[in-house]
C-alpha cells in the first residue's frame, strides 16, 4: 500500500512537472559561480553539488514526462504562458558546464553540445506552434517574462562556446565565430521580445497574478548577455571575428548591464505591488527560481565583465549583490522543501490522479 502511494505521488509529480523547473539548476549553478568568483569556495562547492544532482534528477523527470505524458508536454509547448520556459533545459546544463570549466573544460564542451539540439528543436518548434498551430485564444495576452528564457538559453550557448574556445586554444578559430553569432542572435531576440512584452503590459490592466516572478528574467536576460559578452572579450584579440566585433560586443554589453541595473528597482516595485498592495499570497512556486537566477547572474556577469574591462566599480557592486542572490536562493530552497513536506503530509488521497 505504501509503495503504491509513493508510486502514485511520483507519477503525479512527473505529470505536473513545470516546464521551467530547470531554473532551479540555473539559479543554483550561477550563485555557485558567483560565490566562487569571490573565493567562497566551500559554499560554492556545496551549491555546485546541489546543481549537479538537481540537473540529473530533472533530466530523468523530463524524459519520463515526455515518454509517458506526451500530450501534457505538447500542451505546454503550445501554451504561450509556459512554452518558452522549456529553454531552461538549454541554459541549465550550460550554467553548470561553465561553473566546471576551469577544472573540467571537456565537461563544459559536452554539456554545451548536448544543449545544442535541444535549442534547435525549441527555437523553431515553440514559435511555430504559436504562429501556425491551432490557437484557441490570442497569443499576446498570455505573454510573460518566461519568454526571455529564449534569450537566456541562446546566450548560455554563446557563453559556453566562448568558454570552451578560451580553454582550448586549438579550437578558438573555429568556435569564436559561433560564440559571437549566438550572442548577436540573442541580442536581436531580446530587442524583439522587449517590445512584445511591453505591449502586453500596456495593452490591458495587469492583475497581481500576471506580475509573476518570471518577469525577473527580463533583467536576467540582460545579465547573461553581459556574461556572454565578457566571455567573448576573453578570446584572443587577434581572432578575426573579435577584430570585427570587439567594440560592438563590449559597448552593447555595458549598455545592457546599465539597462538591467535600471530594471532591478522597477522589478522590486512590481513585487511590492503584487504582495503588499494587491496582497497576493506569498507561497512557493517553481517560477521563484526564475527570480533567483537573475540575481545570481547579475553578480556573476558584473564581476566577469568588470574584471575583463577594468571597471572595478562593477566588481564592488557584485561583491555585495551576490549575497542577496544567495539569500534569495536559500529562502526559495527552504520554501520548496516546506512545500514538498506539506504535499507529502497531504498524501495521494487528497489529489486527483493525473491524466495524460
Amino acid at each position: 500500500m505504501v509503495r503504491r502511494a509513493v508510486l502514485h505521488r511520483v507519477r503525479q509529480e512527473i505529470a505536473d512537472l513545470h516546464p521551467g523547473y530547470a531554473a532551479l539548476v540555473m539559479a543554483t549553478g550561477i550563485v555557485s559561480t558567483g560565490l566562487k568568483l569571490f573565493g567562497v569556495d566551500v559554499l560554492s562547492t556545496v551549491l555546485l553539488v546541489v546543481a549537479i544532482l538537481s540537473l540529473g534528477l530533472l533530466v530523468v523527470a523530463y524524459a519520463w514526462r515526455a515518454v509517458f505524458f506526451p500530450r501534457r508536454v505538447m500542451a505546454d509547448v503550445e501554451d504561450p504562458a509556459r512554452g518558452f520556459a522549456y529553454f531552461t533545459l538549454v541554459a541549465a546544463p550550460n550554467v553548470v558546464g561553465m561553473r566546471l570549466a576551469d577544472e573540467h573544460p571537456l565537461t563544459c564542451a559536452v554539456l554545451g553540445l548536448v544543449s545544442v539540439p535541444i535549442w534547435l528543436v525549441l527555437t523553431y518548434v515553440i514559435p511555430a506552434a504559436m504562429v501556425v498551430g491551432h490557437r484557441r485564444q490570442p497569443v499576446l495576452p498570455r505573454t510573460n517574462g518566461s519568454w526571455f528564457m529564449w534569450v537566456v538559453g541562446t546566450q548560455s550557448l554563446a557563453a559556453a562556446i566562448a568558454t570552451v574556445a578560451v580553454a582550448e586554444p586549438s579550437l578558438t578559430s573555429s568556435l569564436a565565430p559561433w560564440a559571437v553569432a549566438f550572442w548577436g542572435m540573442a541580442i536581436v531576440l531580446y530587442l524583439m521580445l522587449v517590445g512584445l512584452v511591453a505591449i502586453r503590459l500596456l495593452d490591458a490592466p495587469v492583475t497581481p497574478h500576471a506580475l509573476s516572478p518570471t518577469y525577473w528574467v527580463y533583467m536576467g536576460a540582460t545579465a547573461i548577455s553581459v556574461l556572454a559578452g565578457a566571455r567573448i572579450l576573453a578570446l584572443p584579440s587577434t581572432a578575426p571575428v573579435l577584430i570585427a566585433t570587439r567594440h560592438v560586443v563590449s559597448g552593447l554589453s555595458f549598455v545592457l548591464w546599465a539597462f538591467g541595473s535600471w530594471w532591478i528597482p522597477l522589478l522590486l516595485a512590481l513585487a511590492v505591488r503584487r504582495h503588499v498592495v494587491e496582497r497576493q499570497r506569498v507561497g512557493y512556486e517553481p517560477a521563484l527560481w526564475s527570480m533567483v537566477f537573475p540575481l545570481g547572474m547579475y553578480a556573476a556577469a558584473s564581476t566577469t565583465y568588470g574584471r575583463a574591462t577594468g571597471l572595478t566599480f562593477m566588481v564592488d557592486i557584485a561583491r555585495i549583490e551576490i549575497w542577496f542572490g544567495f539569500a534569495a536562493w536559500l529562502a526559495v530552497a527552504i520554501a520548496m522543501c516546506r512545500s514538498f513536506g506539506r504535499e507529502g503530509r497531504a498524501g495521494p488521497a487528497d489529489t486527483a490522479p493525473p491524466g495524460n
